[in-house]
């Protein structure tokens, strides 16, 4: 409670900002990020959240929910288009998240339900229209690449030289052919070549690579990245072949939460996914499943995940978080990020 006063305090006395980032030149310190939201249940956590003072909010997708509501069947005859318009339009001005999106700058991707379909990909029709109503819920403006072509991926750099932080989006539902398909296709011929970009020409210090589905993680038989095993391991070669510094996967998707941590030969640092999942649900009977990469324990409540950044450290240091309404954090991890030169190496093909 007394977190939850203090929190409405400081949000209050917050400078306003633009929903969408306006100030690129300071360092990223703290990130915090969500996913799994529906607009019609309770969303107790945007006081904890704004208690963090976070530089940056990145939605992980699920953001809404368009194919699911609780109770009855409430659509009253309008189309799957005007559903997702009313879902979006019912998230943007609750009262709680209304505040919170006034005082901190945010970014974003989406998933299945936001998308509009559970498990949907490059088929789903509708894909056009949820398109442009993410990027309005977002307020990306009108000048912006995501703007201009199919898909939701884009990129920011935020920080000085010597500080810098890019968040790279990644659209995992528009172009996706569904793994059962003759040549599986995540991400698509124009973002993977996009992505290979993005990693290679870069002079940031860290990459947050935010992504729907879990990037790490195996074993489980829901959907991630390893059901399109050649589109992981081609990012993973990416990575180690041109020795991209400090990648960081961000994910959300499986209604609990959980840091996983890969050991690759040839780079000097673990890559590390937090999947934060539940910011109005969970999976409250979680029977437990293996995933060889896990770093301690799941935690299955209501939660959001944070990165704490030391740029002052030596090497840099980032402390990754999943936070409930607890003063204490649910998990942790620090992990040091050394800093080196990115190398030259021919981009795979898809």
């Amino acid at each position: 409670m007394i977190a939850r006063t203090l929190s409405s305090l400081l949000l209050a006395a917050a400078p306003l900002c633009a929903y969408f980032p306006e100030d690129f030149e300071a360092p990223l310190e703290t990130v915090a990020f969500g996913s799994c939201n529906r607009d019609e249940l309770p969303q107790p956590l945007w006081d904890e959240i704004a208690f963090q003072l976070p530089d940056l909010w990145i939605w992980a997708g699920d953001n809404i929910y368009t194919d699911w509501y609780a109770g009855d069947d409430r659509r009253g005859g309008i189309t799957a288009a005007e559903w997702a318009a009313k879902r979006y339009e019912a998230q943007f001005n609750r009262p709680d998240y209304t505040a919170f999106r006034e005082a901190f700058p945010i970014l974003g991707t989406w998933d299945d339900h936001d998308y509009g379909k559970n498990n949907a990909g490059a088929e789903y029709e509708l894909k056009t229209v949820t398109e442009e109503l993410l990027l309005d819920f977002l307020e990306v403006p009108a000048n912006d690449p995501r703007r201009e072509r199919p898909g939701v991926y884009g990129s920011h750099v935020f920080g000085p030289e010597g500080k810098q932080t890019k968040v790279i989006l990644i659209d995992n539902r528009y172009f996706a052919t569904g793994p059962g398909a003759e040549e599986p296709s995540l991400l698509g011929e124009a973002q993977r070549q996009w992505l290979a970009s993005e990693l290679t020409d870069s002079g940031a210090e860290l990459h947050l690579i935010v992504s729907g589905t879990q990037v790490l993680s195996q074993e489980h038989r829901w959907e991630k990245w390893d059901q399109y095993p050649e589109t992981r391991q081609w990012l993973l070669d990416l990575i180690v072949e041109r020795q991209v510094p400090g990648v960081i996967f961000l994910s959300g998707d499986r209604h609990f939460h959980e840091i996983s941590r890969l050991e690759l030969d040839g780079l000097p640092y673990p890559l590390i996914d937090l999947t934060s999942s539940g910011l109005t649900h969970y999976w409250e009977s979680f029977p437990g499943e293996p995933n060889r990469h896990r770093v301690g324990e799941v935690y299955a409540g209501l939660g959001y995940g944070l990165l704490r950044i030391d740029w002052e450290a030596e090497p840099v240091e980032v402390s990754f978080e999943i936070h409930s309404e607890a003063e204490e954090p649910e998990l942790q991890l620090s992990v040091p990020y050394p800093g080196f030169a990115t190398a030259d190496a021919p981009t795979g093909e898809e």
